[in-house]
């Protein structure tokens, strides 16, 4: 089991995580390689605050959050942490300033699927990326212009837990429980291994990681070790989010989609 290092800078946690789907192509501006160099050097600087405010799509929660505890820095440590793995921070904002910000930063993208949205908002979300995948991706087309499965991609799209069983160079196999779908609901299924990238080139998101360790994966990369508390918080809110577009929606995004 590797011993947990000194925490990440925002940035620096911002990079971790922002990096796998930005390296697809889905998000952010096309940079991929400045971010895991950021990310494997550990150096904070403002080019690198530069390509953190290019994604669009993490933005408008960490502003919510920026405005509602009073931290000037969006990308200050405590909001990136709640928006990617969680915290307390998530509960302190309020519906109606949720609300606000992603009627300004998702209305327009989203179309016709807004009014069915909306329904989210008072029902239970809060600026966690659980909540973008489950009830924000569906109405933003990203499901349908894909190839792959839609459920593999919220799947992959979420971020994930699980323990790290094996090490290889660039590899780890984790055992970690996916989202499975029996036509009514998402659940999580029964633990599997899968075989994560740790690092490409000698650069890694998340350092040194061993056996025993749990980490957070983001799309097909582990992006770094979780102490249990962050763990919880990462089941709490992904679990919220999953009782919201199963039980109070009443057309979840999701299982039009799936369906």
């Amino acid at each position: 089991m590797s011993a947990m290092s000194t925490p990440a800078s925002g940035l620096q946690l911002f990079a971790r995580y922002a990096y796998p789907p930005n390296q697809r192509g889905y998000c952010g501006p096309v940079e991929a390689r400045s971010l895991i160099e950021y990310a494997a050097a550990g150096i904070t600087d403002p080019g690198l605050a530069a390509l953190a405010q290019a994604f669009h799509g993490p933005l408008p929660y960490l502003n919510v959050m920026a405005g509602v505890t009073g931290i000037a820095d969006p990308f200050d440590r405590r909001l990136v942490e709640a928006y990617w793995v969680g915290n307390a921070i998530l509960d302190r904002v309020d519906v109606a300033a949720f609300g606000r910000v992603l009627d300004e930063g998702f209305r327009r993208r989203m179309g016709g699927g807004w009014g069915f949205f909306e329904e989210a908002i008072p029902a239970g979300g809060v600026p966690h990326h659980s909540f973008h995948v489950l009830a924000v991706y569906p109405w933003v087309g990203m499901l349908r212009g894909e190839r792959a499965e839609p459920l593999e991609i919220l799947d992959r799209c979420r971020i994930r837990w699980g323990t790290v069983l094996s090490v290889s160079e660039e590899t780890a196999v984790v055992s970690s429980q996916p989202l499975q779908w029996d036509g009514r609901r998402l659940f999580f299924g029964v633990e599997r291994p899968e075989t994560v990238t740790l690092g490409s080139d000698g650069l890694s998101l998340a350092g040194a990681v061993g056996p025993g360790d749990t980490v957070s994966m983001h799309w097909d990369w582990v992006c770094d070790r979780l102490d249990p508390a962050a763990v919880g918080h990462l089941r709490t809110y992904t679990m919220r989010h999953l009782d919201m577009v199963n039980t109070r929606l009443a057309h979840p995004g999701h299982a039009i989609l799936l369906e």
